[in-house]
């Protein structure tokens, strides 16, 4: 039965870590022996592990695990407990002097606005994510690495909407299936399948402002330095379509169309706007096909996050005014 999340991906897992008290929490999706790994990072302000890896002119093609994370910078440190698990139970890549590598890329939100910025998500935290993967249904919203998202903070928490995790999934026919993972912790607004603004900045009434409205002030010059605009969206596609390492870069860079659809503005010089695609070669699949369809994922699993998250510490869901 599908679930519309990632894991109707054949063999991929998804696992979260959550702290709500400290209002973080990390997520990693555990892939399928032999997956092929891409990244294109579009954002302004990004922080990553190991995407330099994942350029076609590097060596290795082999992902083991992907983190997505809080905690910003602090929070890169997760990946090293879902290293740690993985060696543990014999996952990862061999290296031709016979090492097991776990292969782990990683990307990161600011999320230290809310909660207690002193905990972030640690080692321990990223083998905790590892010990609840599964294939069950992606659990989504104010979970894992969406924890602690906002939307629209440049007034603070206030004013701003809870961001989250979501999930989504296309069935291509014939087993074929693509789908997506994301943290939404956006500057701009989400936008619904209307256009219409469902999360972002809020007024002195409560209602949606609009981003682009906000940013008129600052078009000829830059915003106040105290601003609160550390934001992204950092995401994952996985499909079983069997692809190089260089298509799979390519579905990476398509799938952040679904990024400027529901997102507005996008790859900001705040955001740090970071997506992974993972592809793990069971059916031969056109890299035009993948890549559209990655898009879509993206674009739904993004109103997905927002729409399953729910207020905490002040920052109100996008139906709470």
């Amino acid at each position: 039965m599908l679930t519309n999340t990632l894991v109707d991906v054949p063999g991929f897992k998804v696992g979260h870590a959550t702290n709500l008290e400290a209002a973080t929490g990390c997520t990693v999706v555990i892939c399928p022996s032999g997956t092929v790994g891409g990244v294109d990072v579009r954002g302004g302000a990004p922080g990553t592990r190991e995407t330099d890896l994942l350029n076609p002119s590097n060596r290795v093609e082999e992902v083991s695990a992907v983190v997505l994370s809080g905690g910003s910078a602090f929070g890169l440190a997760s990946a090293q407990g879902v290293v740690q698990y993985l060696e543990e139970h014999g996952l990862g890549y061999k290296s031709g002097s016979g090492f097991l590598i776990p292969i782990v890329p990683a990307a990161i939100l600011f999320d230290l606005m809310i909660g207690d910025s002193t905990i972030r998500p640690d080692a321990t935290m990223g083998y905790e994510a590892c010990e609840n993967a599964s294939s069950d249904a992606v659990a989504q919203g104010t979970i894992g690495a969406g924890t602690g998202a906002i939307l629209g903070a440049m007034r603070g928490k206030e004013f701003a909407t809870k961001g989250g995790i979501g999930s989504a999934s296309i069935d291509l026919g014939d087993g074929l299936y693509v789908a997506a993972l994301v943290a939404v912790n956006a500057v701009g607004d989400v936008l619904d399948e209307q256009g219409n603004i469902i999360a972002g900045l809020r007024g002195d009434d409560g209602q949606f402002v609009g981003m682009l409205n906000a940013l008129r002030q600052f078009a000829h010059g830059f915003p106040p330095r105290n601003m609160e605009s550390e934001n992204t969206v950092i995401g994952i596609v996985a499909t079983n379509a069997k692809l190089t390492k260089s298509q799979v870069n390519k579905v990476a860079q398509m799938a952040h169309d679904g990024i400027a659809r529901a997102v507005n503005p996008a790859h900001t010089m705040f955001d740090g706007d970071t997506i992974f695609a993972l592809a793990s070669g069971e059916i031969e699949a056109d890299t035009t096909a993948i890549g559209a369809f990655a898009a879509e994922a993206m674009a739904q699993a993004i109103r997905n996050g927002i729409r399953h998250a729910t207020s905490l510490d002040g920052v109100r869901a996008w139906n709470e005014y």
